[in-house]
């Protein structure tokens, strides 16, 4: 199995992420163009592929004394390294492109889970879903809830645009089942309905026959991306009601979904659905689905009837002409319950932002739920995509992992001396909220600590793309730094296994989901404390929590809070190696699974199954 999806930014997310003074300090721009178009004739963007002829090298693990002592004796038979095909930067074929083992996780997981006594029935109604339509952790949360809801013994589906570009690989069984009509803008739109599998979970696809969901991305398509998901949202409600189908639960995300509870509520509740109660999930509150009244007219609402202040008004607009709406409040206020994807982004969405009066006012059904990672996809034991596989028991597969990246990618092989030389991990969107001008620090101050960095991850906006594009031409070919441009699920496997530390410099994070991952695989995280990465990264150095001690953490938003992270953690790699090592292990047995989330998920649908709204 190759896990790939479909790469876009939601239209509603803020477009001017930031100016070019907030991504590189104001001392520093112009000799920063300055050096990019000094350098600009002599080097070459390796960014994103590699296609030099190959020349590919063939190493057998029992040869691997030549490597400096990085695989030990003990570990060779367990490694199962024997044939490991070592990489190059001058490969024809970049290493993650390669062929992979197929790998079915569907029946993965932990298979002791005891399944609960009332088991219920619920329908994700939702943008994005792992891996075959996924931009960010949108997609990877409403798998892992998903299928650890029915471990635990519950019925699930999941509700999803049959978008044109959607990663059909990774569906089984995919049948049309129906067509009906559902409603948009006075007219009654043909619409098909599919059923298929994905990771052992049942999905229902929706695919208008209108324009809705054309293009080869999830978001940005050539189509008015609010009113396709009010159709949606009213789509996925209809068939609910022509197929006869009463969940217990309808739970929705974001503010693509935000409209359903309206329609529910004001429309469908009193049609034939009346058993579902109404969940909203917003894993980031700077989305909000701003919605003109006569938008929300053409899913067969009055837009005139939210727009008030109690409802779904956009208070940022009050006294503007026009004033508007919000899908994401109007969610927020129809919802029997509102999800966040953290405790600590719960308390900080109701102490800032526009949205937290509404929040106070509904603060009774306001939870903080932390996210969880799927770890059957996450896993390094059993990760097809690692050329070894490890576990806290047997850890020398990470030593492997981190050289098979480096020489992959040219870095300086640190075999001579692994013990000086962290290579940190940076996978995120390139974006004002993941912390720019951290990111962009890290990699000058790495430099001078003699450590290697790699960044991956992709730009929606232009401007900042460009900008990476020049600090790529500065350092790709160098011993110590790359930043490649481009999604890619199996490199971003194969990074976190590799790296010492992990970096999450945001700004703002819900929740944040690769400190996690990256714990998953043992590399230690380094973050800013905020959200739901003040959840679960606690920092070495304080003596009063060192039993729970995972990783190292920073408050400040200025480079220097970033730099004194990042001293104390390269000391602590090079002059603590036991210690370091003890760490590593410690991570690699954290369990941040989403079973404990979808406990507490299911506790909060229990809530509300017998309350009336």
């Amino acid at each position: 199995m190759i896990i790939r999806g479909c790469s876009s930014q939601p239209t509603s997310a803020p477009r001017s992420c930031f100016s070019t003074s907030f991504l590189l300090p104001t001392s520093n721009r112009h000799s920063f163009k300055k050096r990019v178009t000094t350098f600009k004739h002599e080097l070459d963007v390796v960014s994103c592929s590699f296609n030099s002829p190959s020349t590919n090298f063939r190493i057998q693990a029992l040869e691997a004394k030549k490597l400096d002592g990085v695989i030990s004796e003990g570990s060779r038979t367990n490694l199962q390294n024997d044939h490991l095909t070592w990489p190059s930067p001058s490969d024809k074929v970049p290493f993650w492109k390669t062929e992979f083992p197929s790998w079915d996780i569907s029946d993965s997981g932990h298979v002791d889970i005891q399944k609960d006594s009332d088991p219920i029935h619920v329908i994700h109604v939702t943008a994005e879903m792992a891996p075959i339509a996924k931009v960010g952790g949108l997609g990877d949360v409403v798998t892992g809830l998903a299928r650890a809801c029915l471990m635990r013994g519950h019925t699930v589906d999941v509700y999803l645009p049959f978008y044109e570009c959607i990663n059909k690989q990774h569906i089984k069984e995919l049948t049309l089942i129906s067509t009906y009509g559902s409603y948009h803008d006075g007219s009654w739109i043909p619409t098909n309905i599919y059923r298929g599998v994905v990771f052992g979970i049942p999905v229902v696809f929706i695919e208008p026959t209108n324009h809705f969901f054309k293009g080869q991305s999830v978001y940005g398509g050539s189509y008015d991306e609010l009113e396709a998901y009010l159709f949606f949202s009213r789509a996925c409600l209809e068939w609910l009601q022509v197929s006869a189908t009463q969940p217990d639960i309808i739970h929705v995300h974001e503010w693509q979904t935000a409209g359903l509870p309206l329609l529910y509520w004001d429309m469908y509740q009193y049609l034939s659905l009346q058993k579902p109660r109404i969940v909203l999930t917003i894993h980031n509150m700077e989305h909000y689905g701003e919605c003109r009244q006569e938008q929300l007219n053409k899913c067969g609402l009055d837009g005139s009837v939210y727009a008030t202040e109690e409802k779904a008004m956009d208070d940022r607009t009050i006294g503007h002409n026009p004033e508007r709406l919000s899908l994401l409040k109007g969610g927020i206020v129809y919802s029997n319950a509102v999800v966040t994807v953290s405790p600590t982004y719960l308390k900080e969405t109701l102490n800032s932002g526009w949205l937290a009066a509404t929040l106070i006012r509904h603060r009774d059904k306001y939870f903080g739920i932390l996210n969880g990672i799927d770890t059957a996809i996450w896993n390094p034991a059993t990760d097809a995509f690692l050329p070894a596989k490890f576990d806290a028991n047997q850890i020398e597969g990470k030593r492997i992992c981190k050289l098979f990246v480096q020489r992959g990618l040219g870095l300086a092989p640190e075999a001579q001396d692994s013990a000086k030389v962290p290579l940190v991990v940076c996978i995120t969107r390139l974006v004002a909220q993941k912390g720019l001008h951290l990111i962009t620090n890290a990699i000058r101050h790495i430099e001078a600590l003699n450590g290697q960095m790699i960044i991956l991850g992709t730009a929606p906006d232009a401007r900042v793309g460009s900008e990476f594009e020049g600090l790529a031409q500065l350092h790709n070919e160098g011993p110590s730094i790359r930043i490649l441009q481009m999604y890619s699920e199996e490199l971003s496997h194969m990074l976190y296994a590799a790296a010492d530390i992990v970096l999450v410099p945001s700004i703002y994070e819900p929740c944040g989901l690769s400190q996690m991952i990256g714990m998953r695989y043992g590399a230690v995280p380094l973050v800013r404390k905020t959200g739901g990465l003040a959840d679960t990264v606690f920092d070495m150095d304080d003596q009063s929590h060192s039993e729970t001690a995972n990783g190292f953490v920073f408050e400040g938003i200025d480079e220097g809070s970033l730099n004194c992270a990042l001293d104390r953690a390269f000391s602590f790699y090079r002059e603590k190696p036991n210690e370091w090592r003890d760490t590593v292990k410690k991570v690699l047995l954290m369990d941040n699974s989403w079973n404990n989330a979808a406990g507490k998920y299911i506790d909060v649908y229990n809530n509300v199954r017998f309350k009336h709204h």
